[in-house]
């Protein structure tokens, strides 16, 4: 199977002893293509000297509602510098996140908005990082139209899943559906073929068998395996069709 890891944190410091091997890895599991997506403007740089020095990299420049306390005209500029480079393929990670609230909420919301706007500006989708804050995003995708995004390693309830395939939205999904007491899985049928991406959000929520490792994007085929398998179709139909859904959402064909 080729597949196409659409949301993974290479820049992480999980992987600062051993990201050659885990590149290789990733090649010899199928995965072909990788986004390394970015939480800050430094992150975002670093994604970019990645992508640049490892071909079937791509990048991401924005900022995680985590960090949303940083935003401001300087952070906004950085990012909107970082998103004129070509390794960059889309704006994120964005987002609310109302479970650990690291930031104030009005700040998350104000970050968020902001880069949603950056996404229409340099013509490029949005990554958006939702956690208990479905009503709010909703609120945000149904206010963007024309806006492209996709709703990464949802976890989110019908009613935003709605709001997001309404804009034509894209949906990931994780390592979590691998989970003994995952509960989404009428979610992962109800998600059009060709709008449908996988991830492993590495090195965070590594699938079964290997829950509670540092997770990898080697891990990826576990996840195309259980989605498939909830959606009644071969595992080679889910990695042709993510995989062709990710070329074609990133702007890469």
């Amino acid at each position: 199977m080729r597949l196409f890891d659409s949301h993974c944190h290479l820049t992480a410091e999980a992987f600062a002893e051993d990201l050659d091997a885990v590149l290789t890895r990733a090649r010899e599991a199928g995965v072909e293509e990788m986004v390394t997506i970015a939480s800050d403007p430094e992150d975002g740089a670093a994604a970019i000297a990645l992508a640049r020095a490892n071909a079937g990299l791509h990048a991401t420049a924005g900022l995680h509602p985590h960090e949303a306390e940083r935003f401001g005209p300087e952070t906004e500029a950085a990012i909107r510098r970082l998103l004129a480079q070509p390794e960059v393929v889309a704006v994120g990670e964005a987002g609310l996140d109302h479970f650990y609230d690291n930031a104030p909420r009005a700040r998350q919301r104000e970050s968020f908005e902001a880069q949603v706007a950056l996404a229409r500006e340099a013509g490029l989708p949005v990554v958006v990082h939702a956690r208990e804050a479905d009503v709010e995003v909703a609120e945000v995708i149904r206010g963007a139209p024309g806006v492209r995004g996709v709703l990464h390693c949802f976890s989110g309830g019908p009613m935003l899943l709605d709001a997001g395939l309404d804009a034509g939205w894209h949906v990931s999904f994780s390592g979590i559906v691998t989970f003994r007491r995952y509960e989404g899985a009428d979610l992962v049928r109800r998600v059009p073929e060709d709008r449908l991406l996988i991830e492993t959000d590495s090195p965070y929520l590594a699938p079964v068998p290997h829950r509670g490792t540092r997770n990898e994007p080697a891990r990826l085929p576990h996840t195309c395996a259980a989605v498939a398998e909830i959606r009644g179709v071969p595992a080679g139909r889910i990695a042709e069709a993510t995989r062709r859904n990710a070329r074609r959402f990133y702007g890469i064909d």
